[in-house]
């Protein structure tokens, strides 16, 4: 397993030379972030960030996200340029050596939540779900959601959930079927594979369809293009936001035949109406059995990418809600630890 950190680039305030230096670090996971979506990202951008990383001893095999342009979820007229485009990104990243790309197929939104800084008894500040929150909101009259991005200007937010309104769960799913029969052979071709997150979390939100959920999902999602090129970014939080996904379960029955590529690690604590907080990596804070998911991942010889996920604000640290710097290296040496008490006690 691989241990990876997910880093913003230059406007990261944590830097490179600070998540060099946490034990078992392999490499980076980020992205072009000033290309508009669904554009290709230039040749140039991507050696510029791969020798930065680089420069400070890590790995950059790893991109978090691709991000996929509406008019390909909405299967517009577009969409056949737009996806021409995602391929050639494809082209660009192989050529500079990068082994996975996760993406989503989330419409609008991509991870939502109600809090930012729900606080936790030990003091720390973590990310929160209510649903009820979340059904109250009225989204016509503009998003009041703590880490939205305003990526939309409230006229445009309200035109393009004027499309959705009319298209439902199967229509996304064909769009999603078109994405994937034509990326998945030049994603093959150069030697990428391609790894969908699910949603996040699992269930609809304002009405908008979801439609990576749950374990049938994921089997129909990989039936698709059955091929290793076409694959999972498991995230344990987001499908452990949903109490009836059996996250080991998942691992070795989707892991054992080669489809997990990047693991996102990450404990959240649920109840039965869909509200759900995350809590530091260990078992015993969350609902997910932490050290039983490694586990899976150790039998099934999982050898791909894995990468502590969001993490709380402990001791003060400010910035990116759920990115903080030590949460997050605190995750990242629990998971190495527990992979390394596996591996020695195989040896015994």
């Amino acid at each position: 397993m691989k241990m990876t950190f997910r880093w913003y680039g230059d406007n990261d305030p944590v830097p490179l030379a600070y998540i060099r230096q946490i034990p078992g670090m392999y490499g980076i996971v980020s992205a072009i972030y000033d290309v508009p979506v669904g554009d290709v990202w230039p040749l140039d951008k991507i050696r510029a960030l791969k020798e930065k990383v680089e420069a400070h001893g890590l790995k950059l095999e790893v991109i978090e996200s691709v991000p996929v342009h509406e008019d390909i979820k909405l299967g517009k007229a577009t969409r056949d340029a737009l996806i021409a485009n995602y391929g050639q990104t494809l082209r660009n990243l192989a050529a500079c050596e990068v082994k996975v790309v996760c993406y989503n197929f989330m419409p609008v939104f991509d991870w939502t939540r109600t809090s930012l800084e729900m606080r936790l008894p030990d003091g720390s500040t973590t990310l929160a779900f209510d649903a009820d929150a979340i059904e109250a909101l009225d989204v016509s009259k503009g998003i009041a959601l703590p880490g939205w991005d305003t990526s939309y200007r409230p006229d445009e937010l309200k035109a393009l959930l004027h499309e959705y309104e009319t298209l439902d769960e199967s229509e996304l799913w064909a769009n999603l079927e078109y994405f994937l029969r034509a990326i998945v052979p030049i994603a093959k071709d150069c030697g990428i594979r391609m790894a969908m997150h699910p949603d996040d979390p699992p269930r609809s939100i304002f009405g908008l369809p979801r439609i990576v959920k749950n374990r049938d999902d994921l089997e129909r999602l990989l039936s698709v293009v059955d091929d290793p090129a076409n694959g999972l970014t498991l995230c344990s939080g987001s499908l452990g936001a949903d109490p009836r996904n059996d996250i080991p379960a998942l691992v070795r029955e989707f892991g054992a035949r080669g489809r997990i590529h990047f693991a996102h690690l990450r404990n959240v604590r649920t109840n039965a109406e869909g509200d759900f907080y995350e809590t530091s990596h260990r078992s015993a804070d969350g609902s997910l059995d932490m050290a039983e998911i490694v586990k899976a991942y150790f039998e099934i010889r999982f050898e791909g990418y894995a990468r502590p996920d969001h993490g709380r604000m402990i001791w003060g640290e400010t910035g990116r809600a759920g990115y903080g710097l030590f949460d997050r290296a605190l995750g990242a040496v629990y998971l190495n630890g527990l992979w390394e008490g596996l591996e020695k006690a195989n040896r015994a």
